[in-house]
Formats: structure tokens, C-alpha cells, sequence
């Protein structure tokens, strides 16, 4: 309801209604400094055909005394306040006589006696309109007490310490951690890039060593057990296969025996017994690998020699094939 301004005339009639109320919001023995207080009164008497204007008490706002926000109206049944959203409950509230509250909040801030204003509340009816003049209140603020006599200045004292709790230390332990974690990667891989490129660098070892140094893997018998086969002729087979793509320029490891084989029958520096003892050993592997087949003694016991055979004479060709070639330049 808006805030109005009272024009009063002789058509108005004026009735005395006793004080207006004064209540504490912060309950307390006397009224502080800054303390906020609920102003008001209470309408009796009213029904759905009665209406009230309340006036406009700005004026009595100032630097000690502050207005905080407008009039608070509240419908009041048997002394408690109703709050009801649903409109047909309160409809049906309102069909029998009830009080009205109104209120605005004040807030002193100088020490004093204040007389707060009477107020003027029209209530208007169907054919009759009233003034009610509503007391206004003494209110007396007071500040906190000092003991002069005992009252002694001490030093502002300093931040109060309060222990650290783990919790609080929780997260700076993990971002160390993180830290630490994150550093301890980043050294990992410098070592890791310097290694790589140390080795780089170094002189690769040539296929036909690197090939028997790994043949020379499997020379113990304990791979002639049937629970080991395929771990023997998977090694020989596969170190055969690395010689070959270095030695003959074939991609031997991405290709099966058939292609492998294929690929090397036209090289003459394969003799034919060598070729043909060379695809025997492949297929046995092939055997022992996917079809479970378990070779003999005899067959495990020629494996090894024959693969260092086939390295070594390859091997041996391509040097006199280099010797020769430097001798006829030097003719």
C-alpha cells in the first residue's frame, strides 16, 4: 500500500486509539546504538469492507534516526499473524472480523531520548471514514557502559593463531606432490631423449651380429621341451627374419612363409640345399606355432645350426662379393 500524506477535514472524525507499540528485534534490556525496532499499531475491527491509509513518516527520518524501508502490513487472527498463498483460504479468512498490523522499522544512531511521532491511520468504511491517532512513543537509546575507574587502554591485540589442520594442509600437500610428480616426468624424460640420441649416434651393430648374437639365445636344449618349442623356433624364425630385411631387402617380418620364400627363391646367393632345408625349418615353425605340433629331438637339434649356417654363408658371400669387387677396381 502506498505511503500517504493525511489531509484531514471536518467530514473526518477523530478517535483516540490508544499508544503505538515499540518492539525490539534484538531482544535486550534497554535500546543500543544501531539497535533496529519494529514501530507501529495495530488496527482492531476490520473486515472485507474496511480499508486503512497509513501517513508518510519520512519527515521523522534523519541523521540519528533512520526509516528502514516502508510500512509491513499483516493480517492478524486471534493475535498470530496468517500467512496463507492460497488465495480461497485467505478469501475465506477475511470473511470474519480481524485485526491489522503495521509496522516500519527505525534504527537510532546517536545516544538521546527521542519522542517518536503520533500516528494517524484512516480507516475507511462503505459510509464512514475514521482517523485513529495512535500515541507516539518515548524511546530512550543508550550506549555500552564504561567503567572510568577501572578502564584501562591496552595494546590492539594481534591476529588470533589458530592451529593448522591437516585438511587445510591437504591441498598444498597435493600440489607438492604434483609438483614433485610432474618434475620427477619432465627429468625422466630429458634422460630418456638423451639416452636415445646417445644411442643414435653410436655405430649400429650389423645385421648378421645382431642376428646370431640373438640366435645364440636359444642354443641350451631346454628349448627342446614341448612347453618351450614355440618360444624356440618363434626366436630363430624371427631373428632370420631381421637379417633377411637388411640382408636381402625384403620385408621378411610383415610377411608369411609362401611371400617370404617366394621373394628369396631367385637370389643366388641362397644355394638350393640351403633354400630348401631354410623353408623346411619356417614351416616346422609354422607348425609348432599355430597347430600345435611338436617337433622331435632331431629336428630341434638341426634348427639352431642351420639358421647360424644360412647367416654365416650369406654373410661370407656378400664380404667375397665386396673383396672381389675392390680387387677388380684396383686392377
Amino acid at each position: 500500500m502506498n505511503l500517504l500524506t493525511f489531509i484531514l477535514t471536518a467530514l473526518l472524525d477523530i478517535v483516540p486509539s490508544g499508544d503505538a507499540t515499540l518492539v525490539q528485534l534484538q531482544k535486550r534490556d534497554s535500546i543500543l546504538i544501531a539497535d533496529q525496532l519494529r514501530y507501529g499499531v495495530t488496527v482492531s475491527g476490520m473486515d472485507a469492507q474496511h480499508q486503512i491509509a497509513l501517513p508518510d513518516l519520512g519527515r521523522a527520518s534523519n541523521d540519528t534516526l533512520s526509516i528502514i524501508g516502508g510500512w509491513q502490513i499483516d493480517t492478524l487472527v486471534g493475535g498470530k499473524t496468517i500467512h496463507s498463498r492460497n488465495a480461497k483460504a485467505a478469501a475465506k479468512i477475511l470473511r470474519k472480523p480481524f485485526d491489522l498490523s503495521a509496522s516500519i522499522i527505525l534504527a537510532p544512531f546517536e545516544e538521546g531520548t527521542y519522542q517518536l511521532p503520533d500516528i494517524p491511520v484512516i480507516k475507511a468504511g462503505p459510509d464512514k471514514a475514521d482517523t485513529l491517532i495512535f500515541k507516539g512513543l518515548e524511546m530512550e537509546v543508550k550506549t555500552m557502559p564504561v567503567d572510568t575507574a577501572t578502564f584501562e587502554i591496552h595494546d590492539i591485540k594481534g591476529q588470533i593463531l589458530y592451529p593448522v589442520t591437516f585438511k587445510e594442509l591437504l591441498p598444498w600437500i597435493g600440489g607438492g606432490l604434483l609438483a614433485a610428480g610432474l618434475i620427477a616426468l619432465a627429468v625422466w624424460l630429458i634422460i630418456r631423449a638423451a639416452k636415445r640420441k646417445e644411442e643414435a649416434l653410436k655405430p649400429k651393430d650389423p645385421a648378421y651380429i645382431v642376428a646370431l648374437r640373438e640366435l645364440d639365445k636359444f642354443r641350451s636344449d631346454k628349448y627342446w621341451a614341448p612347453d618351450k618349442q614355440k618360444a624356440f623356433y618363434s626366436g630363430i624364425t624371427d631373428a632370420l627374419k631381421f637379417y633377411m630385411d637388411d640382408r636381402f631387402g625384403v620385408d621378411a617380418p610383415e610377411m608369411t612363409t609362401a611371400e617370404l620364400f617366394d621373394a628369396l627363391k631367385t637370389d643366388k646367393d641362397i644355394s638350393p640345399q640351403m633354400f630348401n632345408d631354410l623353408k623346411d625349418l619356417f614351416e616346422r615353425a609354422d607348425f609348432v606355432k599355430f597347430a600345435k605340433h611338436i617337433a622331435t629331438d632331431e629336428e630341434n637339434a638341426k634348427a639352431l645350426p642351420l639358421a647360424v649356417s644360412f647367416v654365416t654363408s650369406t654373410y661370407q658371400a656378400d664380404i667375397e662379393k665386396e673383396t672381389g669387387g675392390q680387387e677388380a677396381a684396383d686392377d
